[in-house]
């Protein structure tokens, strides 16, 4: 689990991270560090083994166990993509990105965090994200419905949040016109 720089995240989602590590101590009477400390004499190496031995050993909830791992075992700083970005490192989908980026940090208080294997775009909640593909271009993914332009689809099992229910595919920076740009504001505005 990545440790969050607060620079890539909403208000939103930082009050609830807060939350989380706020109610730990009150409902377990442990504070974080504290059960950092049990969670470095895990006897097991791997993520996800970590995160079932904390919930089953010490009774935990997921995103409980998921704070305390994150702390006791940092992985790298989840950031705003750059062209070092290895995400983003092949010319042609970094190309549409730069198109896609330059359209959504256009509007107003738009947080850009990369993911594991996406790039999100979020002003309360997240509004789009894209990812890049195999096949050069990237995938788009917008929080309006898929019918509200013939060239997306239904979105499903992409990874990224499920407010993202319509998705297309653009092979190259032209491929964003200016009613995809203006898809994007609308998806914006619902965020």
């Amino acid at each position: 689990m990545p440790q969050w720089d607060a620079s890539s995240l909403t208000d939103q989602q930082r009050k609830w991270f807060a939350s989380v590590r706020e109610g730990l101590e009150r409902d377990t009477g442990r504070t974080l560090e504290a059960w950092v400390e049990i969670a470095r004499t895990c006897p097991e190496t791997k993520p996800r083994a970590r995160l079932t031995w904390m919930k089953t050993v010490h009774g935990l909830g997921q995103n409980r166990a998921a704070t305390v791992l994150a702390e006791a075992f940092p992985a790298p700083t989840a950031h705003a993509p750059s062209e070092a970005d290895p995400l983003w490192a092949e010319q042609r989908p970094r190309a549409v990105f730069q198109a896609v980026a330059a359209a959504a940090m256009g509007l107003e208080g738009v947080v850009v965090g990369r993911r594991k294997g996406y790039t999100a775009f979020s002003r309360r909640y997240q509004f789009a994200a894209v990812r890049p593909l195999k096949a050069g271009g990237l995938r788009l993914g917008l929080a309006i419905p898929h019918e509200a332009d013939a060239r997306l689809v239904l979105a499903s099992h992409e990874g990224w949040s499920e407010r993202l229910t319509a998705a297309l595919n653009l092979p190259s920076p032209d491929a964003l016109d200016d009613h995809l740009t203006n898809l994007i504001r609308v998806a914006w505005e619902r965020s």
